[in-house]
């Protein structure tokens, strides 16, 4: 494999991080979740209040993959932690160490931030990649479900309640 770079993005990367987005949803089969624009996702990561961040994985100049990710908050630690939103390698790329060099970075964030942990989720068919995490030292949590509310549901309990 060629020279590999791990950057940050920056606002001119936004249309290349929407299609590995949208190459991610479609190895997931999850392309009807994937509703995004690009233009919402550049405001997103790199308007005033940015949501999350991104790495990127570079090969020769091009993009092999990218780690998005944001902090969030541990109250039994009392501390914050880093959520690796989406890691993905192009196919042509994997097999290469890209992504453990992602992983690794994001790890290297979350520390040098002094962050209590680096979480993730993972589809359970997804047997290559709970081999890879494993391999690196991640535990799989047998016990914790994700829970998720959208759309008509989240609308609904958001709204305010009736006295």
């Amino acid at each position: 494999m060629a020279d590999v770079s791990i950057r940050p993005a920056v606002p001119g990367d936004a249309a290349a991080i929407h299609a590995l987005i949208r190459e991610l949803a479609e190895y997931e089969r999850l392309t009807q979740l994937c509703t995004g624009s690009t233009a919402d996702l550049a405001a997103a990561l790199f308007g005033p209040q940015p949501a999350a961040e991104v790495l990127l994985a570079e090969v020769d100049g091009g993009i092999a993959g990218f780690a998005l990710f944001f902090h969030n908050f541990s109250t039994f630690l009392a501390r914050r932690g880093l959520w690796l939103e989406d890691l993905y390698v192009r196919p042509a790329f994997r097999g290469h160490g890209i992504g453990s060099r992602l992983l690794r970075a994001v790890a290297a964030i979350a520390v040098a931030r002094r962050c209590g942990r680096f979480e993730w989720s993972v589809l359970d068919w997804n047997a290559p990649a709970i081999g890879f995490y494993e391999r690196l030292g991640a535990t799989v949590m047998p016990d914790w479900r994700i829970v998720r509310v959208t759309g008509d549901a989240l609308a609904h309990l958001g709204r305010p309640a009736a006295d």
